[in-house]
């Protein structure tokens, strides 16, 4: 299958210019990730489009901050989860804001312990592409797409050996962008998180839309209930690692904030 044209744009920009992407792919594309390790073969999955009426989800692009959570699952502990689990069950892990799916795919692919659950907007179009990408990538065995509105009622997500419903592990990645929708990540959150000591939301959001809004979720989250475990900013494409400041915002422009993802763990207070 050729590739995309703005996918081949992207790519140039970045080689040429030092000009780091955000989306990887766009609507209808195929992507392709290839693992770093030889625990699986490459995985390909397709960029959902939405109906024109949830165009504002900007769910047909597969973003960065998705790609470096497929790349570095270790921030996840979840070998930690696993370990803990009672014999004959399985971790629960939950994937808000999924689009495409590519993390999901790949935790599937290198956990089979883990019932994964993938989730997003209740859009038949994303729905439909987001679980044929599980289907195509041979992990439907422990993992399942499932349409979810955030801060609605979580029970779909529960599945039926999930006795008590909620989850041990929730990730995200980019779904931090529109401060609009914070309160309602933040039910969503409140909602499927098991109250338990040892349960843990990953957060990975790049910084297009500014510091001060990354901000804005952590004061609104801390209100909610939740602690702040961990927080640092990595390069996207790099290993330089650095504590989150919000106090960064002055002076930085789009090229800066473009190299770093953030990395948020919270825990139930």
């Amino acid at each position: 299958m050729s590739e995309d044209p703005e996918d081949i744009l992207s790519s140039s920009l970045e080689a040429l210019y030092d000009y780091k992407p955000i989306t990887l792919s766009s609507a209808g594309s195929v992507y392709t990730y290839e693992p770093s390790d030889s625990s699986f073969s490459k995985i390909s999955v397709q960029t959902p489009d939405t109906q024109a009426k949830n165009w504002i989800l900007h769910a047909s692009s597969i973003w960065a901050s998705s790609r470096f959570l497929a790349d570095n699952l270790d921030y996840l502990d979840l070998q930690s989860h696993i370990d803990r689990c009672p014999p004959r069950k399985r971790v629960k892990l939950l994937e808000l804001g999924a689009g495409a799916g590519l993390p999901s795919i790949v935790i599937g692919k290198r956990f089979p312990a883990v019932s994964v659950t993938v989730s997003d907007y209740p859009d038949t179009e994303l729905i439909r592409t987001l679980t044929e990408n599980v289907a195509a990538n041979d992990v439907s065995a422990n993992c399942r797409a499932v349409p979810y509105g955030w801060g609605s009622d979580p029970s779909e997500l529960f599945s039926d050996d999930n006795e008590n419903g909620k989850f041990d592990v929730v990730i995200a990645a980019d779904t931090l962008w529109n401060p609009e929708f914070h309160g309602l990540f933040i039910e969503a959150l409140r909602l499927t998180l098991k109250q338990s000591l040892d349960s843990r939301i990953h957060i990975f959001a790049g910084l297009h839309t500014g510091r001060y809004t990354i901000q804005s979720f952590l004061s609104a989250v801390s209100a909610a209930g939740f602690d702040l475990a961990a927080s640092f900013e990595r390069e996207t494409s790099g290993t330089k690692q650095r504590p989150w400041s919000v106090d960064r915002a002055e002076g930085e422009d789009e090229a800066e904030r473009r190299r770093w993802i953030v990395y948020l763990c919270l825990k139930w207070k």
